[in-house]
């Protein structure tokens, strides 16, 4: 069994099973912070620049104190290096960033201090929360990225212009509000399906609950641009990177679910899954694209360049 692995801002590597949040840190009452998930493969985490760049964006659009990238490359550095000592590189991990505006009761301004058995004492603003843990891969990530997923549209509930009009909405920064997602995923899973894609008020194609539309029609890849109001995916950029070198034609351009069924074919796209195909739109079989074992190679090697 994978030993899960903790550790802060700051580099101090503590125990997981020993509480580390106040009851009232803002991340836990109220959702107030950004995450960021990684994949660990061969012991070192992926798409670093990309996702560190990302978390930039969600913290200024939360107005959260700006991120020190690099106490955050060195702490990932640290994750990465103990998840690999202790589980063996071999074991692919999933890291997530966890970044909070701190605690609801310490007065502006704050320092606290915390001592850790193992490291000594800490020094943390109440103006922000900072930290990662490495822990196992979800079980149902072998079987996506082996068998596919089984995808339904949902209705989003707003239009593609919504980010830019109400930009307090946090569209499109990765906060750690995300129990609309997971309801929309139990809602999903009660429909006998694997995933959903959001279709806007227009009836455009947004995103996944937890990852990127990718479209593949010849030599072309499509996706949905992240001013509509989705989340600029970090596997998606990568892929794109490569792809353009490699020969193919990439664009960011408006979707619709028909563009989808007459596609050659349909992943979603995340940090941690990488390429899962869509076998199925609502209750349409997908055809198996003749260029998939293609794609996800492409996509393998985009996340470890």
């Amino acid at each position: 069994m994978s030993q899960p692995i903790l550790v802060t801002i700051d580099g101090a590597v503590l125990d997981p099973d020993v509480p580390f949040l106040h009851a009232d840190d803002l991340a836990a009452v109220r959702g107030d912070g950004i995450f960021e998930t990684l994949l660990v493969r061969e012991g070192t985490a992926r798409c670093v620049g990309l996702h560190l760049k990302r978390l930039g964006r969600s913290a200024a659009a939360l107005d959260l104190p700006k991120p020190d990238i690099e106490a955050w490359r060195s702490a990932i550095d640290t994750g990465q290096r103990v998840w690999a000592d202790k589980n063996g590189k071999s074991t692919e991990g999933m890291m997530r960033l966890v970044y909070s505006r701190g605690r609801e009761s310490a007065p502006a301004g704050a320092v606290v201090e915390r001592d850790h058995a193992e490291t000594g004492i800490t020094r943390e603003s109440n103006e922000a929360t900072a930290y990662l843990t490495v822990g196992p891969v979800p079980a149902r990530v072998a079987t996506s990225r082996a068998d596919g997923v089984k995808v339904i549209t949902l209705p989003r509930g707003y239009s593609i212009d919504h980010a830019a009009d109400a930009p307090w909405q946090l569209i499109g920064a990765k906060t750690l509000s995300y129990a609309t997602n997971m309801a929309a995923l139990r809602y999903a899973s009660g429909q006998g399906v694997d995933d959903v894609i959001y279709t806007s008020s227009e009836g455009d194609v947004l995103e996944s609950p937890r990852a990127t539309v990718v479209v593949l029609n010849g030599d072309a890849l499509l996706t949905p641009p992240a001013k509509n109001g989705i989340l600029h995916g970090t596997a998606q950029q990568a892929l794109f990177a490569l792809a353009e070198k490699e020969g193919f034609r990439t664009e960011t351009r408006r979707l619709r679910t028909a563009d989808l069924i007459a596609a050659d074919g349909v992943w979603l796209l995340s940090s941690i899954t990488l390429a899962a195909r869509v076998t199925e739109l609502n209750g349409y079989t997908m055809p198996v694209p003749a260029r998939a074992e293609e794609f996800g190679l492409l996509v393998d090697r985009a996340i470890s360049t």
